[in-house]
């Protein structure tokens, strides 16, 4: 049937919200994400021909560019709706040159947000693509191409098959290798905190603190010596009103911090915000702008005045800080300020919530405070004591955003009033090293440092962990003891406490070939993942987008001295790469000792290749790595595997550890012995863990028909039916046990085929992308 006006925008949800806003005369479909792409085999890049790209339509895709174009050839006008930022103005772009629309008259149409307002009127201000914001995403796309295609090959001859190197994703893993360098260096310094508990003559309790932490504990107790002697009074108090003003509105990379603390990762913030965007609840949520245009700030500034009272509302703007952010654009805010509750899950609401109250708050007023300072002296001392307290006397943008601290309130303190010293405690504290970075701080971390772009932060962090580069660490942490000295009439005591600290839980770790990839790429190839030339990369894909500066010409000049640095690398020798430590010598056969990347994995290594009799390896300790583990730990590896005893039939057990942690070996059986100890599990635990598995594998058959080949099995997931090749679901009204033959060849006949592991994957992350 043939369509008067054809939208075309990414994804059917925003496809039927912008459906309902226009009449009978248009009609919307979505393209499901992208349609072009580079190929994903080969360079698909012509570079003596100006580095042409070749693109082609996705198989999957094909049926829906096939539906546009017939649709298209119907439509009077055709009209590309399509994301705001560069990499929606690609996709118009792409979407033109597959359906065979003319650039000239196809109508390109943007907004911020999807409400019947902004849709209206970005169809009365229709304008063409734009060909630079396509080039600076073309010339991102290309780069990022080359980069890929010419160094990834390099890591797979010099370091491991398999391995990826990227503009963006190296740097990025690059800063959390050095990052926990930086921690396992760190020489940790114990200092005491000194806390005293002080009363007035009125008996109003507070406490006070020394301004500087001791260096020992002889120190600390020297104090408290003197304290317990000491008759306190005030000897100043100083009253200062303070203000709390109040944040911008989100950006997408302060979106996807504040949202870590609800608990969601940077990729689910993204999915979350998506959706509530396509449902027309909140503006764009790839952006770096701080802008809110007028209509927002007047409708902001309505309801504060009708929710809280016009002394609260204050109206601000926000200035970028990003040289390279579009001003254009509108920072993340509600569509419809009085909607208080948005999104179709508690996930979505809680998302929703956290945006609209920054937004609001960003309007409101600073938050009055009373700053209290109270010197203390010690009349056997020139020490001192402070007490610091903060009373909120107008709360301002906190009736929105809540109070962050409880207020710290002092007693009214007069100069000159004595004190009572109830007790004091001198408590053991520890520098701490850098934080590991998270998720959100990676991010906040990309962002200062000027590399990447709002919309190339969540696929970074999903790529550098997906690459085996980066684990999300799942440590509890380890205990601590601290000291503590207390005063408590007049007595001092010495006590001890344990807390638990250093968890990872949730931090980023690098692994192991982290390390490796990383130092090979500083030494090697140390421009194209050099800080400040990411940054200037991003500036220069911002030049192109102004028109100042020619894609091909900027790929041109990056090339060269790229490409050449790639030829070069075939003089670089693999055992160069190898990161090989010599950790000692063998007091057996007066070898060395090294800990190295090898093949397969970090390793240790008795001997070298070069010697008559073969060199003996061994896994790394579980949690060691390449750069911290000790000579005794790696030897204590070749006391593997170990024989723990035999079974009760006379079989002998064997402990080692493989590929999936450690196991007892019997025979042909390998059981798993997760948590114990390949070095020190007991014969009878072994025991125990092989009949385990045993009955496990006794009960696993429900039912068996050897000849035919079709097993009854007890699964993961409940009763099914195989043949090996295919596997069949058995109703739940069915008893497994009472199944005939011909009922589970039925049953397998109407089951579908087994996919490709491989397959299953690829099919995964292109619905993935389709919902973006």
């Amino acid at each position: 049937m043939p369509v008067k006006n054809l939208v075309i925008v990414e994804s059917p949800a925003k496809a039927k919200t912008i459906e309902k806003f226009l009449g009978k005369d248009f009609t919307v479909k979505s393209s499901f994400g992208h349609i072009r792409d580079l190929p994903k085999k080969g360079m698909s890049i012509d570079i003596d021909n100006n580095f042409t790209p070749t693109y082609e339509v996705a198989a999957e895709k094909k049926k829906t560019v096939a539906e546009l174009k017939k649709a298209a050839k119907s439509a009077t006008a055709v009209w590309l709706a399509t994301d705001e930022d560069r990499e929606g103005e690609a996709i118009a772009w792409h979407l033109a040159q597959a359906l065979g629309l003319d650039l000239k008259t196809t109508k390109r149409i943007v907004f911020h947000e999807i409400t019947k307002p902004a849709i209206l009127k970005a169809i009365e201000k229709p304008r063409t693509v734009d060909g630079k914001l396509v080039d600076a995403q073309q010339a991102r796309r290309v780069l990022d191409r080359l980069v890929g295609y010419e160094l990834s090959p390099v890591l797979w001859k010099k370091v491991r098959r398999g391995l990826s190197a990227g503009r963006v994703q190296s740097v990025a893993v690059r800063l959390i290798v050095e990052r926990e360098r930086e921690i396992e260096k760190f020489a940790t310094e114990s200092t005491f905190k000194l806390t005293a508990q002080l009363k007035t003559k009125a008996g109003e309790q507070f406490s006070a603190s020394r301004k500087e932490n001791f260096k020992d504990d002889k120190g600390a107790e020297a104090f408290l010596e003197t304290l317990s002697k000491a008759d306190l009074h005030i000897t100043d108090v100083e009253q200062k009103p303070g203000i709390r003003r109040p944040s911008p509105p989100f950006t997408t990379s302060t979106l996807q911090q504040a949202a870590s603390r609800l608990g969601y990762s940077v990729k689910q913030t993204m999915v979350l915000a998506q959706r509530l965007y396509e449902a027309g609840h909140i503006t764009y949520m790839r952006t770096d702008s701080l802008n809110l245009s007028e209509t927002a700030i007047n409708a902001a500034r309505e309801t504060i005045i009708s929710n809280y009272g016009e002394q609260y509302a204050e109206t601000r703007r926000f200035k970028t800080k990003s040289a390279g952010a579009q001003e254009a654009h509108e920072a993340i805010r509600p569509t419809n300020f009085t909607h208080e509750a948005a999104g179709q899950d508690a996930q979505q609401q809680k998302l929703y919530k956290l945006i609209r109250n920054r937004a609001l708050a960003s309007q409101m007023a600073d938050a009055k405070t009373l700053k209290t300072k109270a010197t203390i002296g010690l009349s056997n001392s020139k020490e001192t004591l402070l007490a610091e307290g903060e009373v909120i006397t107008f709360d301002g943008f906190l009736k929105v955003m809540g109070k962050q601290d409880d207020d710290k309130q002092l007693p009214d303190l007069k100069k000159d009033e004595l004190l009572k010293l109830i007790s004091a405690e001198a408590f053991e504290t520890f520098s701490r090293p850098p934080a590991r970075f998270t998720e959100a701080s990676l991010v906040k971390k990309l962002e200062e440092m000027g590399i990447g772009r709002p919309s190339t932060y969540a696929p970074t962090i999903s790529t550098v962990q997906d690459r085996g580069y980066i684990v999300k660490g799942n440590s509890e942490g380890e205990e601590r003891t601290h000291r503590v000295l207390s005063l408590e009439k007049g007595a001092i005591t010495a006590s001890e406490q344990v807390e638990r600290t250093g968890s990872d839980k949730g931090k980023l770790l690098p692994t192991d070939i982290a390390g490796v990839v990383t130092d090979f790429l500083v030494k090697y190839f140390e421009h194209v993942i050099d800080y400040d030339f990411t940054r200037e990369v991003e500036a220069e894909f911002d030049q192109i987008a102004h028109g100042k500066q020619a894609w091909t010409t900027m790929i041109g000049n990056f090339y060269k001295p790229f490409h050449k640095t790639i030829a070069s690398s075939e003089e670089i020798a693999r055992s160069e790469v190898a990161q090989a430590r010599v950790l000692g010598t063998d007091p057996k056969t007066g070898k060395p000792v090294t800990a190295r990347f090898g093949r397969y994995g970090p390793m240790i290594q008795i001997g070298d290749a070069e010697d008559e009799e073969k060199p003996k390896f061994a896994p790394l300790p579980a949690g060691a790595k390449i750069d911290t583990v000790t000579f005794d730990e790696a030897m204590k590896m070749f006391n593997l595997p170990r024989t723990v005893g035999a079974t009760t039939e006379g079989e002998e057990i064997v402990a080692n550890i493989g590929r999936f942690g450690p196991y007892v070996k019997v025979g042909s059986m390998y059981v798993s012995i997760k948590p114990e100890d390949p070095f020190t599990v007991t014969e009878e635990k072994a025991r125990e863990l092989i009949t385990a598995k045993k009955e496990q594998e006794a009960n696993k058959y429900i039912q068996r028909f050897e000849e035919e080949g079709i097993d009854v099995l007890n699964g993961r997931y409940g009763p099914y039916i195989t043949d090996g090749s295919k596997n069949a679901k058995i109703p739940k009204d069915t008893d497994p046990k009472k199944l005939t033959l011909k009922e589970c060849q039925n049953l397998l006949k109407e089951a579908p085929a087994k996919g490709k592991r491989r397959f299953t994957k690829k099919t995964t992350k292109k619905k993935t992308a389709k919902k973006k």
